[in-house]
C-alpha cells in the first residue's frame, strides 16, 4: 500500500508541478511569501491531536477503472454517537499532511475544533483517480481534469454516492448540508465550488484556492450562471494572486475576480483573500484558518440565501422563502399543462394516455376522456373553457366535440383568443394551424426544431422551442394565421459540460410583461422580450429536468412545472398572460 500511495502522490505532484512551471516566471514566484503562520498553524501541547488514516479506493462505478488514495482525519473529540460535520478536500495528499505543507490542515483542524471556531469535523482528503497503465510502455490515464474541471454533476455524485458512504462504514457523518464543507486548489477549487453548486442539498460551505474558473471544461460560464441562476444557499471563500496563470484557456486572476463579483451581485455570503502569489497553495494554505473561520462562522446556524442583497432578477420575480412544492406524483411522464379561468390546472401523462385536473385547493381528479389508453401528447385550453386534447394522431375537444385526424402527432398546442389552434410537429420541424371552422394547414416550416409552443402576450408572435438546439424561434402572425419572419430568437443555455448538450427545451408560457418561461434540462429559463435569459430556476430537488411550465391559479401567479412523473408548484411575482384570454400589450423592454 505504501508503494501505491507513493506512486499516486508522485503522479499528482507531477501534474501540479507541470501546470505551475508552464504558467508563470521565477519572478512571479518571488511574490509568494513567506507568509506568517496563523496561531492555529502552530502545535500547542494542550490541544488534542486527531488521527489521519490512509486508505485506497478502487471500486468506483462513476469513474470506472480508477484507483485513488484517500485519507480520513478524525478529530480527538469525535464521538460515534454524534454524527460529525464533514470537510472534503480535493488533491487530498497535498492537504492531509502537516510537515512541509502550507495549509497544515490536520493541525489547523485540531486547533480550530479545540477553540470552538469549527465544529467537530471529519476531514476527507481524496486524490484524483488514475486508470493504471496497460503495460510498461504506456501512460496511465490521469482523471484529474476530467473529474475536477467538468461543470456537471458527475464528481458530486462520486462523492455523495461512493466516497462518503465508504467513510460512513466506519464513522458517523451528518447528512445536513449545513454540516458539510468542501475545499480545493486550482482544478480542485472549481470542483469544490461545482459540487456545492450542483448539490446545495449536500454541501453549503466552500473554500477555493486559485480556482480554475476558466475555459477547460465549461467553468468559464460559471460566473454568468451565478448571476442568472436563482441564488443558492452556499457560503464561499475565494483566494487568488495577481501572478496566477494567464494561458490559452483563460486568466485565473481575472476569472476569480469575476466570480467574486458574480457572487456579490447575486447576494451570496462570500469573502476573499487576494495577494500577489502565483498558481500554488502557498498563500491559499496560509489563509486556510481564516477561510475555515469564515465558512463555519455561526455554526450551527444554517447557510441561507439573501434576496435582500441580490441584484439579480430573483427578488423581482420570486418570493423569498417560497420553494417548490410537490403537487402530484406516481405518473410515468408528464408533459401537457393547461389552466382555465377558475385556476384549475390540467396535466397529462404522455405515456399512460391519462388526463388529470388539480383544483386551486389541491384536490386532484382523473378525467375520463372516453378513449383507450394511448399516447396523449399535449393539451391546450380554449376561450370557451374546454380543452383540445392531442392523442395518437388526432385532436379532439373535451368535453364534447368530435376528433380530427392528422398524419402528424401534435407535440404541443396553444389556442389564441380568436380560437386559432397552433400545434407543432417535431418530425417535420414545422408548425400547423387550424381556424375554428377551418381545415388544418401548414403555418410555417424550415425551423431547426419544433416542440413547445406559446404566444406572446399581445398574440402577434408565436414562439417555438427546439428540443435538440439552443434556440426558441420567434414567428410573426399574419391575418390569415400563418407565420412569417421566423428567427432563432431566444438564446437558451445548455449544460456547460454535459455529455448530452441538448437544451431539451420543451413547454413554454409567458407573463403579462412579456417574460418568456422555457422548460429545459437546466430548469426554467426566463427570457426577456429581446431573447436573452435573465433568470434560471433549477429543477426541483431530486429531479433532473423540467418538461413543461405554466403560470396558473386564481391569481395566475403560481408557477407549475412537470418533471418526469411529478408535478410541482411555487408562488411567484410573475402574472400569466393566457393565450385564450384577451391579448395584452406588454411594456417596451430594455434593448
Amino acid at each position: 500500500m505504501k508503494t501505491a500511495r507513493t506512486l499516486f502522490a508522485f503522479l499528482a505532484c507531477c501534474c501540479v508541478a507541470a501546470t505551475v512551471l508552464s504558467g508563470f516566471s521565477l519572478a512571479a514566484q518571488d511574490a509568494d511569501g513567506p507568509y506568517p503562520l496563523d496561531e492555529s498553524q502552530i502545535r500547542k501541547p494542550d490541544v488534542p491531536q486527531g488521527e489521519v488514516i490512509n486508505r485506497t479506493f478502487a471500486d468506483s462505478k462513476i469513474f470506472p477503472g480508477t484507483t485513488r488514495n484517500y485519507s480520513i482525519y478524525v478529530p480527538k473529540q469525535y464521538d460515534k454517537s454524534k454524527p460529525a460535520c464533514l470537510m472534503v478536500f480535493q488533491d487530498g495528499t497535498g492537504f492531509s499532511k502537516v510537515e512541509g505543507r502550507p495549509s497544515k490542515t490536520p493541525l489547523v483542524f485540531d486547533n480550530l475544533i479545540h477553540s470552538g471556531e469549527m465544529p467537530v469535523t471529519i476531514g476527507l482528503f481524496i486524490d484524483p483517480g488514475v486508470v493504471p497503465a496497460q503495460n510498461k510502455n504506456a501512460q496511465p490515464r490521469f482523471n484529474r481534469s476530467f473529474e475536477y474541471d467538468a461543470v456537471d454533476d458527475r464528481y458530486a455524485r462520486f462523492l455523495i454516492e461512493e466516497m462518503i458512504p465508504e467513510v460512513e462504514e466506519s464513522y458517523a457523518i451528518s447528512d445536513d448540508p449545513n454540516d458539510r464543507g468542501i475545499c480545493g486548489s486550482s482544478s480542485g477549487g472549481i470542483a469544490a465550488f461545482n459540487v456545492a453548486w450542483q448539490r446545495p442539498d449536500q454541501f453549503r460551505r466552500v473554500y477555493t484556492m486559485v480556482g480554475t474558473y476558466i475555459g477547460l471544461r465549461g467553468a468559464n460560464e460559471m460566473s454568468v450562471l451565478v448571476r442568472k441562476t436563482e441564488p443558492k444557499p452556499i457560503r464561499v471563500f475565494l483566494q487568488d494572486g495577481s501572478n496566477d496563470l494567464n494561458i490559452y484557456c483563460g486568466d485565473w486572476w481575472v476569472s476569480n475576480q469575476g466570480m467574486l463579483s458574480a457572487l456579490k451581485f447575486s447576494g451570496y455570503e462570500v469573502d476573499h483573500a487576494w495577494g500577489q502569489g502565483g498558481h500554488n497553495r502557498k498563500h491559499g494554505g496560509a489563509v486556510l484558518p481564516d477561510a475555515m473561520r469564515f465558512i463555519w462562522k455561526d455554526w450551527p446556524k444554517p447557510v441561507k440565501t439573501h434576496f435582500d442583497k441580490s441584484r439579480s432578477r430573483a427578488p423581482e420575480m420570486l418570493i423569498d422563502g417560497e420553494d417548490w412544492e410537490l403537487v402530484s406524483k406516481g405518473h410515468q411522464y408528464l408533459t401537457g399543462l393547461a389552466s382555465d379561468a377558475e385556476g384549475n390546472v390540467y396535466f397529462s401523462d404522455r405515456k399512460k394516455g391519462e388526463l388529470f385536473v388539480v383544483s386551486p385547493d389541491g384536490e386532484e381528479k382523473k378525467i375520463d376522456i372516453g378513449t383507450s389508453t394511448e399516447k396523449l401528447t399535449s393539451i391546450a385550453a380554449q376561450p370557451n373553457g374546454s380543452l383540445f386534447v392531442a392523442q395518437n394522431g388526432s385532436i379532439f375537444e373535451h368535453p364534447g366535440g368530435g376528433s380530427t385526424a392528422y398524419e402528424v402527432n401534435a407535440d404541443a398546442m396553444v389556442t389564441a383568443h380568436d380560437g386559432t389552434l397552433y400545434f407543432t410537429d417535431k418530425e417535420s420541424k414545422s408548425v400547423w394551424m387550424k381556424k375554428r371552422d377551418g381545415e388544418a394547414k401548414l403555418a410555417v416550416e424550415g425551423l431547426s426544431g419544433a416542440h413547445g409552443i406559446t404566444l406572446s402576450p399581445d398574440q402577434t408572435l408565436v414562439y417555438v422551442s427546439d428540443f435538440n438546439g439552443r434556440y426558441v424561434w420567434s414567428c410573426v402572425r399574419q391575418e390569415d394565421g400563418t407565420l412569417t419572419h421566423a428567427q432563432p430568437y431566444f438564446h437558451i443555455h445548455s449544460p456547460p459540460a454535459a455529455v448530452d448538450m441538448r437544451t431539451k427545451s420543451m413547454g413554454m408560457c409567458v407573463d403579462k410583461d412579456g417574460w418568456v418561461l422555457v422548460a429545459t434540462k437546466m430548469g426554467i429559463q426566463i427570457c426577456d422580450q429581446p431573447g436573452r435569459v435573465n433568470l434560471i430556476l433549477p429543477p426541483p430537488a431530486g429531479t433532473s429536468s423540467t418538461t413543461n411550465v405554466i403560470l396558473a391559479g386564481p391569481d395566475n401567479q403560481t408557477l407549475y412545472v412537470t418533471c418526469g412523473g411529478k408535478l410541482f408548484k411555487r408562488k411567484t411575482k410573475l402574472t400569466a398572460a393566457k393565450s385564450w384570454a384577451t391579448p395584452v400589450k406588454p411594456p417596451k423592454p430594455r434593448l
